[in-house]
């Protein structure tokens, strides 16, 4: 049984649900209607005897899902539809939670570019696969925004601060850096995973596709991120944004010891035989000053909080806090006009600079309780 919508195609066959992205020309951007599609499909799946297991791809050569269609979002914000955009927001968290905790089993298959709202589908399913072509991202603060779709759960569960550098950053890791970082646990080359999708297909034994991806599981090459753990870790523990930037430069020069605030030094590795971290960590400072003030300092303690929530769910109770108010917010709007809209990379961050944010405002934000939460028994 095969069936198409406009923007996902679905099927069942020898007791495997296939559901694909196929919206190939926006790079499987996610919609309202693809959201509400692929709910529709996970539930009718939960109880069908006829599927034993999920397999969850995109179509298109470029990418499993570049993330929430951009464009959409931007038309809520402008045009003052933010109880459109909550609704949105409420549908996809709901549909990531359930791909979560789904009865059977889902082998997400990352290939090439998995971004945003395609790592909340991807990201919290039993089994994800990564390629050699896989190019995952939380890329939220690029356009003023925080990362969402359950992605605050995965980034403060990233070993050490990698979490806090990949979150600020935007910073695009490959199949080595996702395994790393926890966002997948199989490497399966990208011209091997149609011999996966079949053997999945004709396994023996129902419960064991685990199993099977471990079958084709192999090693990719090193990861960049593990090799910058020892720096990563001194720079961004730091309290504050500003302080992450300051020990990054500090870093950068080669100095070991950077002043903090309260007049006490902070402590940096040595490493003067390796101008590749120096110069990696000259560029996050760099690029951290080119980013929205508010949207870094929102999703520094956005992260850090989510360290202590006790489940995913509550992960993403949080993250609808943050996005109910975001999409009212200039920042957001800025930076999708500068990102995508006008494409003149040039945005207008209001506060301008890191020390025009209110310092309360992250708390602010966070405890902030919203009218129609996504599970209305959170409150």
């Amino acid at each position: 049984m095969a069936l198409v919508s406009e923007q996902i195609s679905f099927s069942v066959a020898d007791g495997v649900g296939h559901v694909t992205l196929d919206r190939p020309k926006a790079l499987n951007a996610l919609s309202y209607e693809m959201i509400r599609e692929l709910t529709r499909v996970f539930e009718l799946w939960r109880d069908d005897t006829e599927v034993a297991l999920v397999v969850l791809d995109g179509a298109g050569e470029r990418g499993f899902s570049a993330g929430g269609d951009i464009r959409e979002l931007y038309e809520y914000a402008v045009n003052g539809n933010a109880s459109e955009a909550r609704e949105f927001f409420r549908s996809e968290y709901r549909l990531d939670a359930m791909i979560a905790r789904y009865p059977k089993p889902v082998v997400a298959v990352m290939d090439g570019i998995t971004m945003g709202g395609g790592v909340g589908l991807a990201g919290h399913a039993a089994i994800r696969v990564v390629t050699e072509r896989s190019r995952v991202a939380m890329p939220e603060t690029r356009i003023g925004f925080t990362p969402d779709v359950g992605g605050s759960w995965l980034l403060a569960r990233a070993p050490g601060e990698l979490g806090v550098h990949l979150a600020l950053n935007s910073r695009t890791m490959d199949a080595a850096d996702a395994l790393h970082a926890g966002f997948a646990e199989s490497f399966v080359p990208s011209e091997r995973v149609p011999h996966l999708l079949e053997a999945l297909a004709e396994r023996a034994d129902p419960g064991s596709p685990a199993e099977i991806v471990m079958l084709f599981d192999e090693t990719p090459g090193p990861s960049a991120l593990a090799l910058a753990r020892d720096w990563v870790d001194a720079c961004y523990s730091a309290p504050t944004v500003g302080e992450i930037v300051a020990r990054l430069h500090a870093f950068a020069e080669g100095r070991t010891t950077v002043p903090a605030p309260s007049g006490s030094s902070a402590a940096l590795p040595a490493q003067p035989l390796d101008p590749a971290a120096r110069a990696y960590a000259a560029a996050a400072a760099d690029e951290l000053e080119t980013l929205s003030p508010t949207a870094l300092t929102v999703t520094l303690e956005s992260v850090r909080r989510a360290r202590t929530l006790p489940n995913l769910e509550a992960a993403l109770e949080q993250e609808f806090r943050l996005v109910s108010w975001f999409i009212e917010q200039h920042d957001l709007r800025e930076g999708i006009r500068a990102q995508v809209i006008d494409k003149d990379r040039a945005p207008k961050w209001n506060p301008s600079t890191l020390e025009g944010v209110d310092p309360g405002l992250a708390a602010r934000v966070l405890d902030t309780q919203v009218h129609e939460p996504v599970w209305p028994s959170a409150g």
